[in-house]
């Protein structure tokens, strides 16, 4: 059975976690198979959007316990080469050309919270619950903690990362860690629709420039933000779909993305 199904729908590209008997958790095999998915689909000329959801009950439960358990007898260089490896993923999602959505039906927890924090939108049911339990296992949520901090802020970070405790869908609404929260039996339709209207209404080429600014501009000065900030600016009004958008606008035409 393949752990990760990659399928292309009216434009959106489904990657879907398939581990169901094991909670989705993440084993070197799944991360791997991930980073190829979002490989694959930044690549893809028929995706625009990509949706990130499960099969089963957990969305996924973090590292899996059997891999946890080889880990005790890595090296340090072992032990390096495989966070580089779990780096790669989140990375590769937070920078996707590609905006990302979360379709969270179940449980996110610990690096399973990771996966859902580094996309772009989450949508999630209200039974759902988040959050990183590393510190329980005197492990410590490391990567995902420099999405975190940008995502939600120092403090409520802490509190997430250091009491390690599990919070609400709604609460993690609260805390911006969660974008929307939809009945179960919606969820799917409520995704796809947002998708949708991501693909019909928004150029590709301005999403992705804005999500390439949005991951470039917070680690610069304002000075140095502001300077890449007008050379984009200037890059995105001699692009085809800036000079296709404000012809359609003047001639009060409806532009099909």
């Amino acid at each position: 059975m393949n752990v990760i199904e990659y399928s292309v729908k009216s434009r959106i590209g489904f990657i879907t976690l398939n581990r169901p008997e094991k909670r989705n958790a993440l084993s070197h095999e799944l991360v791997a198979a991930l980073k190829d998915a979002f490989t694959q689909a930044e690549k893809d000329d028929a995706v625009k959007v990509v949706v990130l959801k499960a099969n089963g009950e957990a969305f996924c439960a973090g590292a899996d316990l059997a891999y946890l358990q080889q880990l005790q007898q890595f090296s340090y260089e072992e032990n390096l080469a495989d966070s580089d490896h779990l780096k790669e993923l989140f990375l590769k999602i937070y920078t996707l050309k590609k905006v990302v959505i979360a379709q969270v039906q179940g449980h996110a927890l610990a690096g399973g919270c990771g996966l859902a924090t580094v996309c772009d939108f989450s949508f999630a049911v209200p039974e759902a619950k988040f959050g990183y339990t590393e510190v329980k296992i005197g492990f410590i949520p490391a990567i995902v903690m420099i999405f975190l901090l940008r995502k939600i802020g120092e403090a409520k970070a802490k509190q997430l990362l250091l009491s390690g405790d599990l919070i609400t869908a709604e609460a993690a609404q609260n805390i911006g860690l969660v974008n929307f929260i939809v009945p179960p039996d919606a969820l799917e339709r409520e995704v796809t629709t947002f998708a949708q209207r991501l693909i019909t209404t928004n150029s590709s080429t301005s999403m992705e420039m804005t999500k390439h600014m949005i991951a470039s501009v917070q680690s610069l000065s304002l000075e140095d933000a502001l300077t890449f900030a007008s050379k984009m600016n200037a890059q995105a009004r001699a692009s085809s779909d800036c000079v296709r958008g404000i012809q359609a606008f003047l001639n009060k035409e409806k532009i099909q993305w």
